[in-house]
């Protein structure tokens, strides 16, 4: 197996900055397009720009068929979380969408040896506490009040963490261009479906366009990052380093959307920063594994 977590880190700087553009740019039209109406609108334009890729590349052949109902499975997971998110999204502050989603990375490490057989380590279990200790501090949960706005969120992580266990066993032999194909295409039928269902449809906008592009571009450019990494280190320990998107995302809600930031924010991200640099340290000390070859 391929093993560069610092490259593998790189690569999630940009699937950072693209899932922060994502959120900014929901937030601008929360209030003319439905959250299946995003998801549909993304999934069709980003599958555009992956097919231009595929022609303008010379790599059709990489769009295989071969592994189809893991794709399907993946994509009905992904699915499901993407729209939770997307409502949370338009539902609670920004920062704490972010936070109640960083809960995905612990069940990525505990659930990685079980699916992946990936080696988990006790410096792996410490990373993992440290930044659910951190999460906590910042979303603060009230037990006592039913908010769904934050158990959409919550419900989103576990889905994330499926997906992306499922996208680093696609990895093993399936190319990048392919996941990314059957991401979109599959996206878009699951996201038309459901906002014809529960319709009406609201057709883009020349005031809400810009944005629905910004969200299609950001979500390839977000995916394609975030599987390239995948494809580089174990799932384990890239995810974890998605944990800061937390600060920046509140200083986004803050200079945008007057979202407080509380003092609270500072500790919990000391937290998540140190389980971060405790992961990719994890990941830099681990030997050298094969390559895996394609089935």
């Amino acid at each position: 197996m391929t093993h560069r977590p610092l490259a593998a880190a790189l690569w999630m700087t940009g699937a950072i900055a693209a899932f922060t553009a994502m959120a900014i740019a929901t937030r601008q039209i929360k209030g003319v397009h439905d959250t299946f109406e995003i998801l549909a609108y993304r999934s069709m334009i980003g599958w555009v720009i992956v097919v231009v890729m595929a022609l303008a590349l010379g790599r059709r052949g990489d769009i295989r068929t071969d592994r189809l109902p893991s794709h399907v499975v993946r994509n009905v997971f992904h699915f499901t979380g993407q729209s939770l998110w997307f409502w949370a999204i338009t539902m609670i502050p920004l920062a704490q969408v972010f936070a109640l989603e960083f809960t995905s990375p612990i069940w990525v490490i505990l659930l990685s040896p079980i699916f992946l057989g990936e080696t988990l380590t006790r410096r792996k279990l410490f990373a993992a506490a440290l930044g659910f200790a951190g999460v906590l501090i910042v979303a603060r949960p009230d037990f006592g009040h039913v908010d769904y706005g934050v158990l959409a969120a919550a419900a989103a992580a576990f889905f994330f963490a499926s997906t992306n266990l499922m996208t680093k066993a696609l990895t093993r032999g399936e190319p990048i261009l392919s996941i990314l194909f059957w991401l979109t295409l599959m996206q878009a039928v699951f996201g038309t479906l459901a906002m014809t269902l529960f319709g009406p449809v609201t057709l883009p906008t020349l005031a809400t366009l810009p944005w629905l592009v910004l969200i299609g571009i950001s979500g390839i450019t977000a995916h394609f990052s975030l599987t390239t990494a995948l494809s580089l280190a174990p799932a384990s320990t890239v995810v974890p380093v998605d944990f800061a998107r937390l600060p920046i995302i509140a200083v986004v809600g803050a200079l945008f959307y007057a979202e407080p930031i509380q003092p609270s924010l500072f500790a919990g991200a000391a937290l998540i920063f140190l389980g971060i640099w405790i992961t990719l340290r994890s990941g830099t000390s681990a030997p050298q594994g094969r390559r895996v070859t394609n089935p």
